[in-house]
């Protein structure tokens, strides 16, 4: 786990905290204390600062890879490519544990009696 934040970089730790948020505003969605404004922007949080880590990343390597020697641009590029989306991948993460949350939620809930 230390490398793969190593890895990504710094953005991965806004990335986790506004996660780790989402999963908590999730949790209170169980409970019916905040059932969609929270947890919507916490996962937009989340995607947005993994997506930024992954691009930022993307922007570096491409950086390297155009001042590097040709006969290390395609391993040094493939790496920097695989460290970049690891912020991606926690941010699918975390927004997926959120989801998975919220599902049993729904699940949980009775369906509401139509009026007809």
């Amino acid at each position: 786990m230390r490398l793969f934040f190593e890895e990504g970089g710094i953005v991965m730790w806004p990335t986790a905290a506004f996660g780790l948020v989402l999963i908590a505003t999730s949790i209170l969605g169980l409970r019916g204390q905040d059932r969609l404004r929270r947890p919507l922007v916490f996962g937009l949080l989340t995607l947005t600062s993994g997506a930024l880590g992954t691009v930022m990343g993307l922007i570096n390597t491409m950086r390297w890879v155009m001042k590097a020697p040709a006969t290390e641009q395609l391993v040094g590029g493939a790496t920097g490519i695989a460290e970049s989306l690891n912020n991606l991948v926690l941010a699918f993460l975390l927004v997926l544990l959120a989801l998975l949350v919220s599902a049993i939620g729904v699940l949980r809930r009775p369906e509401p009696v139509s009026a007809r």
